[in-house]
């Protein structure tokens, strides 16, 4: 998981080692006492953490991490310094009620109580056992909904099985007490996705409160509008493309001019339709789509980021499959190099959502049939045809099938491998006319990629032994050849029906596995 390191708490930190530190110049002594805080010199019984959460039972499941803080704190008040709550506490507090700027709708357990602590601090000036731990208790409410999201397990039964790392709030806390410095570092390794989205979030939020947009009416008698053409719908279509920023003015204009085509290429490019004028009635129930809608989506795709290892953005190279955006990416030293269409499983062999390293290319590859589709497609068709085999250049081996190499291959010319248990890869395909469609789940779980040769010579740039032509003779003469990469590069598929590109544009995209849904009942149904 990623470090606690997002700006809003590096802003509350700060503010408070500042108040800190002023306080320290004017007591000498205070360097006795690092991990205090300056706070009151008072202990309390351990037995009182066991009795406060018999009181508090909404609070249970922070038990064991507030217990595991005050053992290192030789259970003294922390939150408390001479003149009452300190001003962490009061951050903290602020923060838990902005829960919804990170894209959370929960209940804040004994919110009636801690507003009344928070709300009068003159009557919360002398240390209490209920306040200083139910202060504790909200910091791990906090980091836990804000940088952990739900369970491993919960997102593993929505079919993620990307790593997580689980990062221990009490040390991080207990680090920043005792190393102030630790605040000045950059945000290095912190997934940058959630704060972009939290940006956008915060912008549509704005057009909700605007009234949104209204829906536009759908002809059923026209087939498509184009350059040109001129229709009540057009005008509908100029103003919803300005509330979203896809068109910089609304001229009102009901004529599809060249002014809106600009507008429907951008709004294109962002739902991740093919790059062409024609408005077609998908494209405007596209359009329609409620604010609500989209803000929803973008809080989903909020929580998936918490889900992804902050490990990710440490390769020097990468290669990300965004399943509902039909869309390759090769990163190296973090930045998008190669991008490359491509078709994932279709609903009923959906490709899974997990990562591995790529250890090898291979170059005019055998097709070994997997045991499904043998019994399902292939067997069925040597009954009804005993020249199947020969017709489609295949041959039994060792008790199963497999294709021959060759440009006719089910595999294309090439396939790139990191083995794993779901027996999921990326190749090449002779079926090239299907990364001409919008949507592109077709295959039977592996991911066939638009631009193989290109991916290659990206991924055997640095091996003086190769260079792009001998990748292309390679791929079209000779056996099936094996190449090892020196290397291993990361491979992560992900799921992702909202995303902030590097120009701080939203892209939404069709949710291809109907996972959106699920993911919002459990985060949002109250």
């Amino acid at each position: 998981m990623r470090k606690l390191c997002s700006p809003i708490l590096i802003i509350a930190f700060t503010i408070l080692l500042t108040i800190v530190s002023c306080k320290k110049k004017n007591n000498p002594d205070s360097s006795k006492n690092q991990t205090s805080l300056n706070t009151v010199e008072i202990a309390f019984d351990s037995t009182q953490l066991t009795t406060f959460f018999e009181k508090y039972p909404k609070l249970k499941n922070y038990q064991a991490d507030v217990e595991k803080l005050y053992r290192k704190h030789q259970f003294h008040y922390i939150w408390f310094d001479k003149d009452g709550l300190n001003e962490f506490a009061g951050l903290l507090y602020n923060k838990v009620n902005n829960l919804s700027q990170e894209g959370i709708e929960t209940e804040i357990p004994y919110k009636e109580k801690l507003d009344d602590i928070y709300d009068n601090p003159e009557d919360n000036q002398k240390a209490s056992i209920d306040t200083e731990l139910l202060s504790s208790a909200l910091y791990f409410f906090y980091t836990k909904k804000v940088y952990d999201g739900i369970s491993t397990q919960k997102s593993k039964d929505l079919g993620w099985f990307l790593p997580r790392k689980r990062q221990s709030y009490v040390n991080y806390l207990d680090s920043l007490l005792i190393n102030p410095s630790l605040i000045n570092k950059e945000e290095k390794g912190v997934l940058k996705q959630y704060y972009l989205l939290k940006d956008v979030l915060q912008e549509y939020r704005k057009i909700e409160k605007k009234g949104g947009w209204k829906a536009i009416a759908i002809d059923t008698t026209v087939k498509s509008y184009k350059p040109g053409d001129s229709a009540a719908a057009i005008a509908q279509i100029r103003t919803r493309l300005f509330i979203t920023d896809d068109l910089s003015r609304d001229s009102k204009s009901a004529v599809y001019d060249a002014e809106l085509a600009k507008g429907i290429l951008k709004f294109k490019k962002r739902s991740g339709n093919l790059l062409n004028k024609t408005i077609l009635p998908e494209h405007i129930k596209y359009m329609n789509v409620s604010v609500a809608e989209r803000i929803k989506t973008i809080m989903v795709n909020m929580e998936r980021c918490r889900w992804i290892s902050n490990d990710i953005t440490k390769s020097k190279e990468l290669i990300v499959v965004n399943i509902p955006a039909y869309e390759l990416t090769f990163f190296r030293d973090g930045k998008p190099e190669l991008r490359s269409k491509v078709v994932v499983g279709k609903a009923m062999h959906k490709t899974v959502i997990f990562s591995a390293p790529m250890k090898y290319i291979v170059f005019r590859p055998y097709w070994n049939v997997p045991t499904s589709i043998l019994k399902k497609e292939i067997l069925p068709a040597i009954e009804k045809n005993p020249n199947y085999l020969a017709e489609h250049n295949m041959e039994w081996k060792d008790s199963n099938v497999r294709q021959r190499p060759g440009p006719e291959n089910s595999l294309g010319l090439v396939k790139f491998l990191f083995p794993n248990s779901n027996a999921i890869y990326l190749h090449d395909t002779p079926s090239k006319s299907l990364f001409g469609k919008e949507d592109r789940a077709f295959s039977h779980g592996c991911i066939r990629v638009a631009k193989p040769k290109e991916l290659a010579a990206m991924i055997m740039k640095n091996d003086k032994k190769w260079n792009p032509e001998k990748i292309e003779t390679a791929m079209n003469s000779g056996e099936e050849y094996w190449y090892t990469l020196k290397n291993k590069i990361p491979v992560y598929i992900g799921y992702f029906t909202a995303w902030v590109d590097a120009d701080g544009v939203i892209h939404f995209y069709e949710d291809v596995y109907k996972r959106d849904e699920t993911l919002a009942t459990l985060l949002f149904d109250k």
